[in-house]
């Protein structure tokens, strides 16, 4: 019997291989970062502001950035072409048909499009679809990476996204593999860290990290701010894109004073050390990264329920989190941010809940999961449960 490799050649697929990319590409660097120790890892990415010993990175071109689908397919054709031989795994966390191993950090395009609808409405909804050249690329590529294959894994990053993925796509072998997070070294510089982002140094700070500040549900955390007293502010943190939107309705609300757009940060430590609490009033996240970065710092965190965030199903109200029944409720989301800046006893629990729940998932831990997975596909035993 042939032996496995102690050291394998992976390839990794990320159009965007960048810290401020989001939270599918944090999860894609961290493991990237783990494994590069133990294995000869290749990141293939177009867009690259990374730099790890033992990396090797591969620039793909991007002649066609517009439209987008026709460079997923020139992304998913070019990595194809250059990892069709020569390693051991391939690992994508795009739309590509190449790959053992494929990550999956949003719903199904199919999904979201033909989920709930019958009769007429389905029957007009696959009228646009067939008739749109992008929505038949997105949903072919999609299509391609969820097919079955006897060496391959689709990887969701939460239960709940494992039963959405299950229902849409029924022939594909799932494994859940949570995103993991880098445990601080001790305790931050509150005052320190505010002074440096240009934060006011008394008052409470409520965290706001997303790159579409919309879906995160920033807007109903905007009402809610006007509802809490002068001294508790806002600062947020994600795609600049956003902020003249979000401002004029910060100014509508009264609140622009106490609100601070920080923009992009390349690392959002500083950002937790400033803070007090998170608040994640998201209306659609498979995981919430952020969530888990935030609790490691050993932030309460206030999030939507796990019908609208996967970390969600697996906190308890009260004890690590606060979890909204609704992420639209803005009196709810205030009466939940009022009671924890003020009730010391209860910021402390939390504090103390979170920090012992993000204990548990650390990126070295989720890398040694993947890695398993790594060798069960090279082994061909392909048969266990994950």
């Amino acid at each position: 019997m042939k032996s496995l490799p102690e050291r394998l050649r992976i390839a990794v697929f990320n159009r965007v291989f960048s810290p401020t990319g989001g939270g599918a590409e944090r999860y894609s660097i961290a493991l990237v970062e783990q494994l590069a120790s133990r294995h000869e890892v290749h990141v293939f990415a177009q867009q690259i502001e990374h730099a790890w010993p033992g990396v090797t990175y591969h620039k793909v071109s991007s002649p066609l950035t517009r439209p987008r689908w026709l460079n997923l397919f020139w992304y998913a054709a070019a990595t194809w072409w250059a990892t069709r031989k020569g390693f051991d795994i391939v690992h994508s966390h795009e739309s590509t048909w190449q790959g053992q191993v494929q990550t999956v950090h949003v719903l199904p395009m199919k999904y979201s499009l033909f989920n709930g609808r019958y009769g007429l409405a389905l029957a007009m909804r696959a009228l646009k679809v067939f008739t749109s050249p992008r929505l038949l690329a997105y949903l072919l590529l999609e299509r391609s990476r969820f097919a079955p294959r006897r060496d391959r894994f689709v990887v969701v990053t939460s239960p709940t996204l494992k039963g959405v993925v299950a229902k849409t796509y029924p022939a594909s072998r799932l494994a859940v593999i949570f995103p993991g997070v880098d445990l601080p070294n001790g305790a931050g510089n509150r005052n320190a860290a505010r002074v440096n982002l240009k934060l006011p140094t008394d008052g409470k700070i409520l965290a706001f990290i997303a790159n579409d500040y919309g879906k995160k549900g920033l807007a109903t955390l905007l009402e809610a701010l006007a509802l809490l007293p002068q001294h508790v502010i806002l600062a947020v943190v994600g795609n600049p894109v956003y902020i003249k939107e979000f401002s004029a309705r910060a100014e509508q609300l009264g609140v622009r004073s106490r609100v601070y757009f920080l923009g992009h940060l390349p690392d959002v430590s500083p950002l937790y050390e400033a803070a007090d609490v998170l608040a994640h009033p998201t209306l659609e996240d498979t995981f919430a990264m952020v969530v888990l970065e935030a609790m490691a710092h050993g932030l309460p965190v206030i999030v939507s329920d796990e019908r609208y965030c996967g970390i969600a199903g697996l906190l308890t109200s009260g004890a690590n989190a606060l979890i909204l029944s609704s992420p639209l409720d803005a009196r709810e989301l205030a009466a939940s941010l009022g009671s924890v800046v003020s009730d010391q006893a209860l910021y402390e629990r939390l504090s103390d809940g979170a920090r012992q729940f993000a204990a548990g998932l650390s990126w070295a831990a989720i890398a040694r999961q993947q890695e398993a997975l790594y060798f069960d596909i090279v082994s061909g035993g392909l048969n266990r449960q994950v």
